[in-house]
């Protein structure tokens, strides 16, 4: 969560901090602030978003050559000015993305010290220690270093003092930070868009690592303090991928780049073997396990979900999907022949992190990553990995990544199904072929979105709704469901259809939208009985079916059918009415759709 910018520079660099964190306010927007030495320190901060913060900037002429800035998600305090990072002691500012899990010991023994504390963050605390440790001599960067080994938890922080205005100090361990390189000038972030604006040529910090900026260059210690050397990377990502454009919100964008995302995605698979997409030893990896673990969280987890269906029913593969920030605390049978599948838009999802690393404790040797971010902490510490190729997301409810998420689990299916026989060559080529088929169908269902519209304007007068799915569409159903409390605030929840007479058919009537995806499968006319169970007990039915189903419209079950398509992709196709009518629902409700209350993108901290 949070988004750090730092900049050196021979040229005024706040300009630089304040779009970098316009780049990153999806990470977190309750409050903003930037620090900068112009002959002293200076600080300014504001709860609320970056723009006020910038109003404040240029009303104050704020300047300098060095600063830090910030963006926040709050963990420890309210969202105030007085939570807001950058955090001061004496000359020392910090900002700081993570949990300082020790903080309460480490705030007792700073008092004890003669330090004041003025927030409730547990920030404050990396703030006071550099400035201890900086008082002991050996400079900014031993300064920083002799703190973070005190801390216990997670960290990417960035560090100027008044004392050595010429560099900036940033350390990293479990939360992601990246440096930036340009001509006599150098950079620090939480995140590749907050750079592009100024260079390309960036370098990834390992966990444990300490690097001093300058002007002239970058000079990075790893976690016994030995000078380290980083691979440079130079981004393909364009300034426009992640701007705006034509449309009014991110998310907005991101649902209509569906067809790009996933045909990209599946572009990959065009020819050659299928499991040299997923590594260089995946064919011999996937001859050799008997069972597949999916770890993931939120929207990867229900992606996770619909993979297991197709990994069972198609490549006969047993799977298990749990939720990522459940399977460390609890006793599970390992076995050096299970696949663990992890999946992450970011790749910095902590409790996703954490997971993979717990498997590997046990003994599973066979981890595979689907990411959406080629130089993320997940696709470094997989041993296969494979690449969405959904491009920069943005808003904080995910779409595009979660539609390519799909597509690349359909491609280890495959892959697969094909390397322990299970299908021969010809049927993964009329499979492949199917799959060509996927952007234009999506194209087709994103047409709906005017009919969707007047959904989501009665979706929008509720205050509870009820999404109800089958087989491979239940987890489409939950993934609607979180899509529309995420971001209209209606309290929504799915179900496998089959589960109304359990207990939710309790909740139906005239005042709660139910949802249902219908298509024309093995399991509609089970559906349909379910949906005349709702009916029966003067529910309102919204249904989502083919354009052959057997489902009549009328005053109380409004239908849209989707135009006919490969049963295969159905998930894919079925996902983007529920993403528009979650949109427009929040339109309708006046909500901020790119930055939902008490949520943010990139989940850092556990």
């Amino acid at each position: 969560m949070c988004g750090i910018v730092g900049a050196v520079a021979q040229r005024n660099v706040v300009p630089i901090l304040l779009e970098g964190l316009r780049r990153l306010e999806y990470r977190g927007y309750d409050s903003a602030g930037v620090a900068v030495i112009n002959g002293t320190l200076q600080r300014l901060r504001s709860a609320g978003r970056v723009a006020r913060l910038a109003e404040l900037a240029g009303e104050r002429g704020l300047a300098g050559h060095i600063g830090i800035a910030h963006t926040r998600w709050a963990t420890h305090g309210v969202p105030s000015e007085r939570n807001a990072h950058p955090h001061v002691s004496g000359t020392v500012s910090v900002v700081h993305n993570g949990i300082v899990e020790n903080h309460e010991e480490m705030r007792r023994a700073l008092r004890a010290r003669g330090y004041a504390f003025v927030s409730e963050t547990d920030t404050e605390v990396i703030a006071h220690l550099v400035h201890a440790e900086l008082a002991n001599g050996g400079g900014l960067l031993q300064a920083v270093r002799r703190s973070v080994a005190q801390l216990t938890g997670a960290y990417a922080i960035a560090v100027i003092a008044g004392a050595d205005p010429s560099r900036m100090v940033v350390a990293r361990m479990g939360a992601p930070l990246l440096l930036g390189l340009g001509d006599q000038e150098n950079f620090a972030a939480s995140d590749t868009s907050a750079l592009l604006q100024v260079t390309r040529r960036m370098i990834v910090l390992e966990d444990g690592d300490c690097a001093e900026v300058s002007l002239q260059a970058v000079r990075i210690l790893d976690a016994r303090g030995h000078v380290a050397e980083r691979p440079l990377h130079v981004s393909q990502i364009s300034a426009e991928a992640i701007e705006l454009g034509s449309y009014r919100h991110y998310m907005q964008k991101e649902i209509f780049e569906q067809p790009q995302a996933v045909g990209r995605t599946l572009e990959l698979a065009a020819g050659g073997e299928l499991a040299n997409l997923f590594g260089a030893s995946a064919a011999e990896a996937f001859r050799e396990i008997d069972s597949a673990l999916v770890l993931a969280c939120g929207t990867s987890f229900h992606a996770g979900l619909v993979g297991r269906h197709w990994l069972e029913s198609i490549a006969g593969v047993p799977c298990n999907v749990e939720i990522a920030s459940e399977y460390r605390y609890r006793r599970s049978v390992p076995s050096p022949r299970t696949l663990v599948v992890v999946l992450s838009q970011s790749g910095e999802t902590a409790d996703t992190l954490a997971a993979l690393h717990h498997a590997e404790s046990l003994g599973h040797v066979h981890t595979l990553a689907i990411c959406n971010v080629p130089e993320s902490a997940l696709v470094r510490a997989a041993r296969l990995r494979f690449l969405t190729r959904a491009g920069p997301e943005i808003g904080v409810a995910s779409t595009k990544a979660f539609t390519a998420q799909l597509a690349a689990l359909l491609l280890l299916t495959l892959a697969l199904a094909r390397v322990r026989g299970r299908l021969g060559a010809r049927e993964v080529a009329q499979m492949r072929e199917a799959l060509c088929a996927a952007p234009a169908a999506i194209e087709l269902a994103l047409a709906t979105e005017p009919q969707l519209r007047v959904w989501a304007a009665r979706f929008a007068a509720c205050e509870h709704a009820l999404f109800l799915g089958r087989g491979v569409h239940y987890p489409i159903a939950l993934e609607g469901a979180l899509k529309l409390k995420e971001i209209s605030y209606i309290h929504a929840e799915a179900y496998a259809a089959g589960e109304l007479k359990h207990g939710p058919l309790a909740l139906v009537d005239a005042r709660m939208p139910v949802l249902a995806i219908a298509p024309r499968d093995a399991l509609f006319e089970k559906l349909k009985s379910n949906l005349e169970e709702v009916r029966a007990r003067g529910g309102e039915l919204y249904v989502l079916t083919g354009a052959d189903a057997s489902v009549e419209a009328t005053d109380a079950v409004h239908v849209i059918r989707l135009p006919a398509h490969c049963e295969l992709l159905s998930p894919l196709v079925h996902t983007v009415p529920l993403q528009l009518l979650a949109y427009h629902a929040a339109l309708a409700r006046g909500n901020d759709v790119d930055k939902p209350r008490n949520l943010a993108k990139s989940v850092t901290v556990e």
